[in-house]
């Protein structure tokens, strides 16, 4: 049945703080600067807001400088962001550098749901080189994948997004949206990413980078501009990706019994479309049972399979 989730970006550059400013003032500066970028969406009543790798670095701070803030800061500011998600009835995805109890430090994002609590931290798994050597960042090991009431979301923080084995993970973990906080772009990658695990991708990038929310068919739906560093986009998460090929009489006859309760989006040169259910009567699920569809990516690995067999194979 339809499955909709109001997301928002928050693709917002990083706020420029005095480094003579003593830490309590540069504090408040960065909770305002926060807060008033949160309250633009708002009015949207979104169910998830997503915010920038780092987001409450100080510009302009040295190493020392920045760490010393971090460590002043603490938890402050996750308090601030559980009490307006709690205040608000809606998740946020907190992005920031965490100092860990033996020294080491983490880049992280702590999922906060909308009780105010943080349901789950995901550790950014491949960190660049002078994070590790200079910030003394420690790699994350995990990739969990988070349960909202909207769906299930896993995380993926900039320089990550050039690695393989993680998205593997996420193509098998099969999560309904992956989430990317950034300070780069990623150009194609971010769309590839949606593509190959199949599920919705929205990204909060600084630094004046375009943001985007894109569909599990690589298609961008959504992304902030020039003039505005934000957006709020309802997208139906109850869908699935399905290739063309043994499925053409099937999508027609499930249009022909159920009209406008099926959207079929197909966007031209993949062999692929993807099939929403728009109906509070069946799922996804329940359409792939009913005409026995294959999912995109289980066709690959039978198709794979198949042409595995010896005798499918020159000799």
């Amino acid at each position: 049945m339809a499955r909709y989730a109001k997301i928002s970006s928050i693709g917002c550059d990083y706020k420029d703080v005095d480094p003579g400013l003593g830490l309590s003032d540069a504090l408040q500066v960065v909770k305002e600067h926060l807060m008033e970028k949160i309250r633009q969406v708002l009015p949207d009543r979104p169910d998830l807001i997503v915010l920038p790798e780092v987001c409450d670095m100080p510009r302009h701070y040295s190493l020392e400088r920045a760490k010393e803030f971090y460590a002043f800061r603490g938890d402050s500011i996750l308090t601030m962001l559980s009490e307006t998600a709690k205040r608000h009835s809606c998740y946020i995805a907190y992005p920031r550098m965490r100092l860990m109890e033996d020294g080491s430090w983490r880049n992280s994002v702590e999922l906060i749901d909308r009780s105010g609590e943080v349901i789950g931290i995901y550790n950014k798994n491949h960190p660049v080189d002078i994070e590790i050597s200079e910030y003394g960042v420690l790699g994350g090991k995990d990739a969990p994948v988070m349960t909202c009431d909207f769906g299930t979301v896993g995380f993926v923080i900039c320089f990550d997004l050039n690695f393989e084995r993680l998205r593997r993970i996420y193509e098998q973990a099969k999560p309904d949206l992956l989430v990317f906080v950034s300070m780069y772009h990623g150009g194609l990658m971010q769309q590839y990413w949606a593509y190959s695990c199949g599920a919705h991708f929205v990204s909060a990038i600084s630094q004046s980078y375009p943001s985007q929310l894109i569909s599990p068919l690589g298609q961008v739906l959504r992304t902030n501009t020039n003039y505005f560093d934000h957006f709020t986009e309802k997208v139906n998460l109850d869908c699935v990706v399905c290739h063309l090929n043994n499925h053409w009489q099937k999508l027609a006859d499930m249009k022909e019994k159920y009209g406008d309760q099926v959207r079929i989006v197909d966007p031209g040169y993949v062999g692929a479309v993807q099939i929403y259910s728009e109906t509070e009567s069946f799922t996804v699920q329940d359409l792939l049972e009913e005409y026995d569809l294959v999912t995109f990516h289980d066709y690959l690995q039978q198709s794979q399979a198949f042409q595995l067999i010896p005798a499918h194979i020159e000799t």
